[in-house]
């Protein structure tokens, strides 16, 4: 029956600004979302933070958020090439992990912050350090210093540990303290796989017609060891 359990695991749901948990980045979320409306007067936002920070769930939730308006992610990786893709005036572009951008793609960035700028479009960008701190073109460290930066903060286990019971209340679940400090303490560690853990757990509940316990999570957790949830 865990097995059964393992098979129901869903991958993650797309991440959009609606389900990023802010904790202490609720100033970044705001100026995506005023981007994302074409509200907000500063249209060069930068965000830098640690690994699980939520960098590319904001990046990729503000190009679900522009609707009408053409967005464009891109994402720096070693190796490979960036296409030039200039969005349409008025245009989103978000750019994912500038400390992985060769020097061919600097340029190409460059390019595309000076295209924006003349076009009245918008440019988020990410990277795991703050603009002076980056290996890369003094042009362009310039340029993502130019607008708003905010580092993002990884959520606390309290901060986790709300969320989790936020998401149960949503689902009418009974969640035990127990549960939520067992997750935190051996589960895989970011919100969406352990959002996905919390949704298994309540289906087979309902299923068994049994309580969420804390040894029904032991068992899962341990036939979940190697078997990661898929990716969206």
């Amino acid at each position: 029956m865990m097995q059964q359990l393992l098979l129901q695991l869903a991958p993650p749901p797309a991440p959009t600004l609606d389900n990023y948990v802010p904790g202490r980045n609720g100033a970044a979320l705001q100026a995506l979302r005023d981007i994302a409306r074409g509200a907000l007067a500063e249209r060069f936002v930068y965000l830098w933070g640690e690994p699980g920070s939520g960098r590319t769930h904001l990046l990729r939730g503000l190009t679900q958020a522009a609707g009408a308006r053409k967005a464009l992610y891109l994402r720096g990786a070693p190796g490979t090439r960036m296409e030039n893709n200039s969005p349409a005036d008025d245009g989103v572009i978000a750019m994912d992990d500038v400390q992985d951008l060769s020097a061919g793609d600097q340029i190409t960035l460059f390019d595309l912050y000076n295209h924006v700028r003349a076009t009245g479009g918008a440019l988020a960008a990410s990277g795991d350090a703050a603009p002076a701190q980056l290996d890369l073109r003094a042009d362009l460290r310039s340029r993502l210093a130019w607008g708003l930066a905010f580092q993002l903060h990884p959520l606390s286990d309290a901060e986790k540990a709300a969320a989790l019971r936020e998401h149960a209340r949503a689902r009418a679940l009974d969640l035990p303290e127990d549960i939520i400090a067992h997750l935190l303490k051996h589960a895989r560690r970011d919100m969406a796989s352990l959002i996905g853990i919390l949704d298994a757990l309540d289906r087979y509940s309902l299923q068994q017609k049994r309580p969420v316990t804390l040894p029904l999570l032991r068992d899962a957790l341990e036939s979940m060891k190697d078997k990661p949830v898929a990716a969206p």
